[in-house]
């Protein structure tokens, strides 16, 4: 029997130190393991600090009813947006990255036969050597109009105005330089530069002559918005005291290619681009306001050419100049009133030649924000006016409603 007893006591003690053991080993382990968080995104980061990954995505499911004049009515329900970012730094903090992939159709454009499928809109390196400079080289947005430098799912509506859709410039693979003075109640400023290849984005073809230069100027006269409130639409910071942004840009775009610089369908012949917008910002106290105007210029903005086929064919570049107004309110509640009013007028040889319409647009739309822009329900209806050379006009409108979900 006492055998019996010292037997158990044996393995009683074995059993403890193997725990001892095994907790310890189950420590080294768990040291060498990544440190996660839940901040912006999902966020791993090395035990000795070497790099750091953030994990986003995003979604934007819509429906949309449509009435063209002269056109049958339907519908379209689609995933207009399917964003999936990875950022971080590797080896050191001042040496960052972004990446970022979209899958959904209208994302990724038409499909080009023998051409990769067109899913990567970022893929940059920034160097910031400090609180001021940012030094960034690879693809991602040029520093143009502020709505468009503004990621779509930070918009108050469902979709950037006509004129950004036209007149503004995109992403590009180049070089950037930033410089940041801003400051929380005093006057500050931030300059931002580019050199990039003027082809686009996931440009594939020959060597060529084209590029691009752009320059921005923002001004804030009464200091920075509260948490980055430039970057995204609406008021949802509740500005304490009046904030206001006014900025300038710049972009020469030689030999391009695309009807849109960046963007848009291929020309028979190059062009010289310049483009300029401006746009202003005010937010106070559940309110914000936004002006902006935008223009692309050319000497001669058609071109024409023969198809395979033999037929002759104008292209042409989308030229002319738009203004938009946006005005809205924060309710406690966080239910969002917005309204936006977008003229935009044709280049006269565009106008009197090929009879594109010149355009207004009024649209009114309602937003709940359940977690500020990350997780949103928004509907919104739109009027557009198309009055076109001959004395013509064309009446269309649509009702849409659109579901965001992000992290």
């Amino acid at each position: 029997m006492k055998k019996i007893y010292l037997l158990i006591l044996s393995l009683l003690s074995l059993n403890a130190i193997a725990q001892k053991i095994e907790t310890a080993n189950n420590d080294i382990k768990l040291a060498q393991l990544p440190y996660y968080n839940f901040g912006k995104g999902v966020g791993i980061t090395s035990s000795d600090s070497i790099f750091q990954l953030n994990l986003r995505f995003r979604m934007q499911n819509r429906l949309t009813f449509m009435e063209n004049e002269g056109e049958k009515t339907k519908y379209e329900g689609e995933i207009r947006r399917l964003r999936l970012r990875f950022d971080g730094y590797v080896g050191n903090p001042k040496f960052l990255y972004v990446i970022q992939l979209s899958f959904a159709p209208k994302d990724m454009g038409k499909t080009v036969e023998g051409e990769s499928v067109n899913i990567i809109r970022d893929a940059a390196m920034t160097y910031r050597p400090n609180e001021n400079w940012s030094f960034i080289f690879g693809q991602t947005k040029l520093p143009g109009n502020r709505q468009r430098i503004n990621s779509s799912g930070a918009l108050q509506l469902t979709d950037r105005s006509i004129n950004n859709s036209k007149f503004n410039i995109d992403r590009d693979f180049g070089l950037q330089a930033y410089y940041h003075q801003e400051r929380k109640d005093k006057f500050g400023y931030v300059i931002k530069t580019a050199v990039s290849t003027g082809r686009g984005r996931n440009f594939q073809g020959s060597e060529s002559d084209s590029y691009a230069l752009t320059g921005r100027v923002e001004l804030f006269p009464m200091g920075s918005f509260k948490n980055n409130g430039a970057y995204f639409e609406g008021d949802i910071a509740r500005e304490t005291k009046p904030k206001l942004m006014l900025a300038g840009t710049f972009s020469h775009n030689n030999n391009a290619e695309n009807s849109q610089g960046q963007t848009g369908t291929k020309l028979y012949e190059t062009r010289n681009l310049n483009s300029f917008m401006a746009d202003a910002i005010l937010k106070y106290d559940g309110w914000a306001g936004m002006v902006s105007f935008m223009n692309r210029n050319v000497d001669d903005a058609i071109t024409s050419g023969i198809d395979p086929d033999g037929t002759k064919r104008n292209s042409y570049v989308y030229a002319g100049h738009g203004m938009d107004y946006q005005l809205s309110y924060l309710f406690l509640s966080n239910y969002e009133l917005i309204g936006r009013v977008s003229t935009q007028k044709m280049k006269t040889q565009l106008y009197e030649q090929l009879n594109l319409p010149n355009t207004t647009e009024f649209t009114v739309g309602v937003t709940k924000y359940l977690w500020e822009h990350a997780f949103k329900l928004q509907a919104e209806l739109t009027y557009d006016k198309l009055d076109f050379y001959q004395g013509s006009s064309k009446n269309n409108w649509y009702f849409r409603m659109q579901f965001e979900i992000g992290i």
